[in-house]
C-alpha cells in the first residue's frame, strides 16, 4: 500500500489499482478526491467534509461510494441514492477492496458550550495483509484497541494539547505516527512540533514520528 498526504487531514491510500480517500475537506487541494474509488469522511466539519469535492468525485465515476456518519451521508444521499452509507462505531465494511473497521462515536470536546457532533475513526487494512493497518481517528483521540501499524496523528487542533497527543500515541502503540490535522500550523509551528515529537521531546514509545508535505507519499510495509 502507498499512503499520500494531502492538505490538512486528507490522505489517499492506494493498493494496486484501487484508491481510497479519507477526509477531502475544504483546507486541502480541490482535486484531493479526484480519481478515488471510495470515500470515507470522519465527521461533518468543513475541514474534513467538503460537499463540492465529494460531488465532483462521485459525479465523475458512478461506481464511487461514500461512508460517513449520518449527518454527512444524508446530505450526499439525496444526489447519490444508494451510494452514501451511514456508519457508526463497531461497523465493518469493504471500500474499494479495503477492509475497514469503524471506531468511535463523538468529536473531541472543543469547549463545553459547543455541541459535540458524531465522529468516527476508520481503521483500514491492507487487502493482502502485508502492510498492517492504518487508523484515521478524525477529530478524536479514539483508541481502537487492536494493533495499529500506522496512526494518522491529529497533531494540532482547537480541541487538543501536546501532552494529550503524546499520550495518545503511547496508548495506541503504532509502529509509526504520521502527522495530519496540521493545516493551522505555519513553518515555525511545524518545526516546534517536529522537535517535540522527535528525540528532543518526551518520547512516543516505540513509534516513529513522520510528517509528510502535501503530495508526499509513504510506502507502507
Amino acid at each position: 500500500m502507498k499512503l499520500t498526504k494531502h492538505g490538512h487531514a486528507c490522505v489517499r491510500i492506494v493498493h494496486g489499482d484501487r484508491t481510497l480517500v479519507i477526509d477531502p475537506g475544504a483546507f486541502g487541494e480541490r482535486d484531493a478526491a479526484a480519481g478515488a474509488d471510495a470515500l470515507l469522511v470522519t465527521h461533518e466539519h468543513p475541514d474534513h467534509f467538503d460537499e463540492g469535492r465529494l460531488r465532483s468525485a462521485m459525479e465523475a465515476d458512478p461506481a464511487v461510494e461514500l461512508w460517513a456518519p449520518r449527518a454527512v451521508s444524508e446530505v450526499m444521499s439525496t444526489a447519490f441514492p444508494g451510494r452514501a452509507h451511514a456508519v457508526g462505531d463497531g461497523d465493518t465494511l469493504t471500500a474499494a477492496g479495503f477492509p475497514v473497521e469503524v471506531h468511535g462515536e463523538l468529536h473531541a470536546v472543543i469547549h463545553p458550550d459547543l455541541p459535540r457532533v458524531a465522529n468516527v475513526g476508520f481503521l483500514v487494512e491492507d487487502p493482502e495483509g502485508g502492510a498492517g493497518t492504518v487508523f484515521h481517528p478524525g477529530d478524536a483521540l479514539t483508541v481502537p484497541e487492536r494493533e495499529v501499524e500506522t496512526l494518522l496523528l491529529p497533531v494540532h487542533a482547537p480541541w487538543n494539547k501536546f501532552s494529550e497527543v503524546v499520550e495518545y500515541v503511547r496508548e495506541v502503540g503504532p509502529r509509526r505516527a504520521v502527522a495530519v490535522h496540521d493545516g493551522l500550523l505555519g513553518p515555525a509551528g511545524h518545526t516546534v512540533y517536529g522537535r517535540n515529537m522527535g528525540p528532543a521531546g518526551p518520547g512516543l514509545g516505540a513509534a516513529e514520528y513522520l510528517r509528510l508535505e502535501p503530495g508526499d507519499s509513504l510506502a507502507l510495509a
